[in-house]
C-alpha cells in the first residue's frame, strides 16, 4: 500500500558569539537554546521510537555547546546571573534589567507568576523614568528566573531540584544561584551525547551546513544575486569559491569527528543553492541536499503542484549528482508561525489532515509521497504553550498510530522513492528564492564591501606567524556567516541588532589585528541605521466617524489614535503581515476602530475572518466579535456595528461591553483563514485608550 513518508528536518543554528581576541561570548543565545531546544527537541523522541527525524546541526553552534559543557565558556551574561545580588554595581544592575526579559511575555514570563511580577515592576519603574529600585532579594529572584524560564520542560517536570525552584518561585538563595549554574552545565553536557545516542540507533540522521553558516552561492560569486533579482544594487564582487569549499569541508569533518560518521546530508545555510555549490558539495562527499519549494518553482519555471513537490529529485551536472528534496513552504510555516496560536491537539490534527489531503492524489496513483517539513528547530517554541511540547507529543503520537504514514530520516526517504532528474538548479534561498535578505540593501552592501576589503588584505599580507594567520582566517570565515546580514537591511529586527553589528565589525577588526595591522577607521562606526519600530499614538480628541467601510473624509478620523505595524520580523522569517495600520478613538459612548490593510492583500482577505476582542481596562470579561470579509459586508447588533469596503470600520457600544462612562478600554484584532490565525494586531498585548471621557480627550 502506498505510504506517506514524513521527513522532518529540524535546523539547529545560532551564530558564533565568541570573540576570538577576548575569548568572551558577546551574546548568550547558544547557551539559552542549549538549555531547552537542542536537548529537548531530540530527547522527546525517546517517547516515540517509531518517529524518525533529521537534525541539521551547524558545526560552529555545536562547538560553542561543547565549550559550555566543558565549563570553558566565558559568558558575562551567565556570570552576572550567578553573582551575589548584594554585590552588584549600579551598572551591573542596569545590564541585568536590560538583558533579563528577552523571553516571550505571554509564554515565558507571565507563565511564572514571580517572573511576571518582576517584569511588571521593571516596566513600571521605566515608565516612571527612574532607575531600578529592586531589593537584593528581588534582584536574586530575577537572576534565577532569567535562567529558569529557559530550562527544558523535561527538567522542569522531572528534575527534583529544578522542580522545587519552579514551585517555590521566589526567595532564592546564594546556594540556589550556585546550584543553578552547575545545573546548566549538566543539562548542556547532555546535548551532544543525546544526538549521538539517537543517531547510533538509527532514530535520527545528522546532516550539517558549512561550518560558520555562510550563504554559499554568494561566497562563490556575490554577483549571482542578480540572477534571481535582476538590477539589484550589488557591492563590489566577492568571489571566493575556495572559502565555500573550506567551510563545507570543515563542517563535514566536525560532524564526523564528534559523531563517528561523516554526514551525507546538507542543508545549505538558509537553503541557499546554486550549480556551483552543488558541484563542490558532491565533490566533498555529500549525497543529498535540501532547499525550498520556491527554488523548485523557479527551476521548473512554473508553480510546481504538490504531486511534483512531494517527491525526491536528483541534480546531475558535469558527471556529479546530488539527490534533492524541496521543503513544503506552506506546511513548514504553519508549524513556525501559526500553530502556536492554537490548542495542541487541534493544531496536530489540522496539520495531519492537510498532509493527507495533499497526498490523496499521489497515493491514489500508486506512488509513495515524500513530504519534506523543514524549519528552524529552536526559535518557534517560545511562542507555544509549554515550549511546544504538548503540540509535538500530540503530533508524534498521531503519526505513530497512523498505518499509512511514517516519519523517516532523509536518507531513508531517498531510498524509498524514485528520484526525478534535474539538469540544473535555479540560484536562490528559502526566502523568496533569491538572496535579497543578505545582499542588495545599503547596510548589507556595506557589510559585504568591508568583508571584501578584509579578505583582500588577508591575501596581500605576508610575513605573519602561522598561528596568527590561521586565527585571522578563522575570523574571516566567522564574518562570512549569514547571520550578520540577516539583521542588516530592512527585513528583520531584534533587541540585539546593535550587538550583532558590533560583533560583526569586531570579527573584521580582529582580522587586521591578528595580521599585525591597524583596523580601518570605518570599522569603528556602526553599519546599522536608525531602526523604526511600530508607531503608537494615543487619541487626541473625540471622534464620530461614519461606519461605511469607506475613507469618507480625512476629518472624520481626526483626533484618532494610531497604531502602525512594524513589518520587520525577528530570528524567524516568514511572518505574514496583512494590516498596515489601525486607527481608534471614542465619542464617549462608542469605541471606533478602523483597520487599513496593506495594498494588494484584497484577494488574501476574501473569506477570512476578523476577530476583535474588546475589554474594559477594569478587567471585565472581554467581548468577542467575528467579522467575515466580503466587500460591503456589514454587521449590526449589540454591541457592534461594522462594515468593510476600502477599510474595515467598527463601532462598539461601550456600555454594552461593560465600560463605565469615561473609563478606559482596550482591544486586539486577529485575522483567521480556514480556521488558522494568520495575523494579529498588536503581536503582543492590547491597544488601549486610558480614557473615553470626551473632556479629558479634548483637554
Amino acid at each position: 500500500m502506498p505510504q506517506i513518508h514524513l521527513c522532518f528536518l529540524w535546523h539547529m543554528h545560532q551564530p558564533f558569539y565568541k570573540d576570538l581576541a577576548s575569548g568572551e561570548y558577546k551574546l548568550p543565545w547558544t547557551r539559552m537554546h542549549a538549555l531547552k531546544d537542542y536537548y529537548g527537541m531530540a530527547q522527546i523522541l525517546e517517547e516515540f521510537p517509531k518517529v524518525k527525524q533529521t537534525f541539521n546541526l551547524v558545526p560552529s553552534m555545536m562547538a560553542q555547546v561543547e565549550e559550555y559543557a566543558a565549563g570553558e565558556a566565558r559568558d558575562p551574561f551567565l556570570a552576572l546571573a550567578l553573582k551575589p545580588a548584594e554585590t552588584l554595581t549600579g551598572e551591573e544592575i542596569e545590564f541585568l534589567m536590560q538583558h533579563s526579559f528577552y523571553s516571550d511575555p505571554a509564554h515565558m514570563i507571565y507563565r511564572y507568576p514571580r517572573y511576571g511580577q518582576l517584569f511588571d515592576a521593571r516596566n513600571a519603574q521605566r515608565s516612571a523614568g527612574g532607575r531600578s529600585l529592586f531589593s537584593a532579594q528581588e534582584l536574586r529572584d530575577l537572576q534565577m528566573w532569567s535562567q529558569l524560564a529557559w530550562f527544558d520542560e523535561i527538567f522542569q517536570a522531572n528534575d527534583p531540584e529544578v522542580r522545587e525552584w519552579i514551585t517555590r518561585g521566589s526567595n532564592f538563595t546564594l546556594d540556589d544561584q550556585r546550584r543553578m549554574g552547575l545545573k546548566q552545565r549538566e543539562i548542556i553536557g547532555l546535548v551532544l551525547p543525546t544526538y549521538a545516542r539517537l543517531a547510533q540507533r538509527g532514530q535520527i540522521e545528522i546532516s550539517t551546513t558549512p561550518y560558520y553558516h555562510p550563504i554559499l552561492p554568494l561566497l562563490c560569486d556575490s554577483n549571482i544575486a542578480a540572477v534571481p533579482h535582476p538590477n539589484v544594487p550589488l557591492p563590489p564582487r566577492f568571489r571566493y569559491p575556495d572559502d565555500a569549499r573550506k567551510q563545507l569541508m570543515l563542517g563535514r569533518r566536525y560532524v564526523e569527528e564528534h559523531f563517528g560518521v561523516a554526514p551525507v546530508g546538507l542543508w545549505p545555510s538558509e537553503g541557499s543553492v546554486s550549480d556551483e555549490v552543488f558541484t563542490i558539495a558532491s565533490e566533498l562527499g555529500f549525497e543529498w541536499a535540501a532547499t525550498d519549494s520556491g527554488v523548485l518553482d523557479r527551476t521548473q519555471q512554473r508553480a510546481v503542484p504538490v504531486e511534483g513537490l512531494y517527491r525526491p529529485y536528483e541534480w546531475r551536472q558535469g558527471g556529479r549528482s546530488l539527490r534533492l528534496m524541496f521543503r513544503d513552504h506552506f506546511m513548514s510555516d504553519l508549524i513556525g508561525f501559526v500553530y502556536s496560536r492554537m490548542e495542541a491537539s487541534h493544531a496536530a490534527a489540522d496539520f495531519l489532515h492537510r498532509i493527507r489531503q495533499n497526498c490523496s492524489g499521489i497515493l491514489a496513483s500508486g506512488r509513495d509521497a515524500l513530504v519534506p517539513i523543514i524549519l528552524d528547530g529552536e526559535n518557534a517554541w517560545e511562542y507555544y504553550d509549554r515550549n511546544g511540547r504538548p503540540f509535538l507529543r500530540e503530533l508524534y503520537r498521531r503519526i505513530s498510530e497512523d498505518g499509512q504514514m511514517r516519519a523517516v530520516t532523509a536518507s531513508e526517504a531517498f531510498r524509498l522513492t524514485a528520484a526525478e532528474p534535474l539538469d540544473h538548479i535555479f540560484p536562490g534561498s528559502w526566502i523568496n528564492a533569491n538572496f535579497d535578505v543578505w545582499i542588495g540593501a545599503e547596510e548589507d552592501n556595506q557589510a559585504w564591501t568591508q568583508l571584501l576589503r578584509a579578505r583582500a588584505t588577508y591575501d596581500a599580507t605576508t610575513g605573519v606567524p602561522e598561528e596568527r594567520r590561521r586565527i585571522a582566517f578563522e575570523e574571516l570565515m566567522i564574518a562570512e556567516g549569514s547571520d550578520w546580514c540577516w539583521w542588516y537591511g530592512p527585513e528583520h529586527d531584534s533587541a540585539n541588532r546593535v550587538e550583532f553589528d558590533q560583533l560583526y565589525r569586531s570579527h573584521l577588526a580582529n582580522v587586521y589585528r591578528f595580521l599585525g595591522l591597524a583596523p580601518p577607521e570605518e570599522l569603528s562606526r556602526p553599519i546599522l541605521k536608525i531602526a523604526t519600530p511600530d508607531v503608537r499614538i494615543a487619541p487626541t480628541g473625540p471622534i464620530h466617524p461614519t461606519i461605511d467601510g469607506e475613507v469618507t473624509s480625512y476629518f472624520e478620523w481626526l483626533g484618532a489614535g494610531l497604531y502602525q505595524v512594524d513589518e520587520r520580523s525577528g530570528s524567524m522569517h516568514g511572518k505574514k503581515f496583512l494590516v498596515k495600520e489601525v486607527l481608534f478613538g471614542s465619542d464617549g459612548t462608542r469605541l471606533y476602530v478602523r483597520v487599513d490593510f496593506r495594498p494588494g492583500v484584497e484577494a488574501d482577505l476574501s473569506g477570512m475572518e476578523a476577530r476583535i476582542a474588546v475589554q474594559s481596562l477594569e478587567d471585565h470579561p472581554a467581548q468577542h466579535v467575528t467579522i467575515r470579509f466580503a466587500n460591503g459586508a456589514a454587521c449590526t447588533g449589540d454591541p457592534v456595528e461594522c462594515c468593510y469596503r476600502q477599510v474595515l470600520e467598527a463601532a462598539f457600544d461601550l456600555e454594552a461591553i461593560g465600560v463605565k462612562p469615561g473609563a478606559g478600554v482596550r482591544f486586539q484584532l486577529s485575522l483567521w483563514s480556514a480556521g488558522l490565525p494568520v495575523d494579529a494586531v498588536p503581536q503582543q498585548g492590547w491597544l488601549e485608550m486610558t480614557t473615553t471621557d470626551r473632556a479629558e480627550m479634548a483637554g
